[in-house]
């Protein structure tokens, strides 16, 4: 039911009623009696929530969506200092069936590195694979137990994480560094779903 997609999709999210009214511009008031089931939520306001919650509309409804591939959302990843990459799924997004060309995963971005074309709380589809080119947006893998999303420059003598935000500092890793820590790419960013 469509409450309780609304409820489900905004704990995933990590969202309290009110932040979630907050971000569609309406009242907590309002956004309780739609996960209560006491009202409705019109065209537009149901395109808001899928469009914050990361789904389609037809998702939130609790539709059927055979054209389109589900992609898990799994934990956050540091735009800022590398963080433990999390593998506990927050929920999903859905992609077009015509990007059924490879293996997708979803992660929310948490920090200010990336700012300001990713935001605390956006949401990047990643193509998983191993090897980039230079100049992509990329998640890698640091040690093995942290994530982090940033530019890649590559270099014969190692590699250079970088932000958008210019107030943080570009991590270059020797191509040493690289091997013992190691430093694996994970994917290419290829989508970003913001959150307004």
């Amino acid at each position: 039911m469509l409450q309780d997609q609304i409820r489900t999709l905004r704990k995933a999210a990590n969202l309290s009623q009110r932040q979630l009214a907050q971000k569609i511009g309406m009242s907590q008031q309002a956004l309780a009696k739609y996960e209560n089931g006491q009202a409705t939520p019109n065209p537009t306001t149901l395109s808001q929530l899928a469009h914050v919650l990361g789904v389609s509309v037809d998702h939130l409804l609790g539709n059927r969506t055979d054209d389109a591939i589900r992609v898990p959302v799994l934990g956050q990843v540091a735009a800022g200092i590398p963080i433990e990459a999390v593998e506990e799924v927050e929920g999903e997004v859905l992609l077009p069936r015509e990007m059924d060309d490879g293996e997708y995963f979803a992660l929310r971005i948490h920090g200010q590195s990336m700012e300001p074309r990713m935001m605390e709380g956006d949401i990047v589809i990643v193509r998983q694979q191993q090897d980039v080119e230079s100049g992509q947006i990329v998640v890698v893998l640091v040690g093995n137990e942290s994530a982090t999303c940033k530019r890649v420059q590559k270099g014969r003598d190692g590699l250079t994480l970088i932000s958008i935000n210019p107030l943080f500092e570009p991590m270059f890793f020797s191509a040493e560094q690289v091997q013992r820590l190691p430093i694996r790419i994970l994917g290419r960013v290829i989508e970003l779903r913001a959150r307004y």
